[in-house]
């Protein structure tokens, strides 16, 4: 035993921040999150009834399937409620309040004249249409 009171072995425990590297995968696993994330599996379906964010589809078996953006959602989750000490109802008004942020950003500057090359490429495809309908 280290001597440490249950207390600030939790706090210790807390203290720890590892950073997850994400594989580029199309789907993971339940178990595959767990291990990455080093939650237990049953964390994550409780996290998936308090976190409208966390969503996995479930297969034809039906085994749950986390996306790319969900395992990111879990690991978001995971560091509020485990490192920033965000209570589960601080952390799900926080994850939605950075939605609103995302949504609420401006629209990527377009130019306002189309480039040249964008003209001459429409009055090509322009001249193949009236081919086309001649050939009718």
């Amino acid at each position: 035993m280290t001597g440490m009171s249950p207390k600030k072995k939790s706090v210790a425990k807390r203290g720890k921040s590892t950073v997850v590297v994400v594989p580029d995968k199309l789907y993971f696993r339940i178990g595959e999150v767990a291990k990455l994330c080093q939650l237990p599996a049953y964390v994550l379906r409780f996290w998936e009834t308090e976190f409208p964010q966390l969503k996995p589809v479930k297969g034809q078996t039906g085994q749950r399937m986390y996306r790319q953006k969900d395992v990111e959602a879990v690991v978001r989750i995971k560091k509020l409620l485990y490192d920033e000490g965000f209570t589960i109802a601080g952390a799900r008004a926080h994850l939605k309040q950075d939605a609103k942020v995302d949504r609420n950003q401006s629209a990527l500057p377009f130019p306002s004249q189309p480039p040249p090359e964008l003209a001459r490429v429409r009055a090509g495809l322009q001249e193949i249409l009236k081919m086309l309908k001649t050939r009718r």
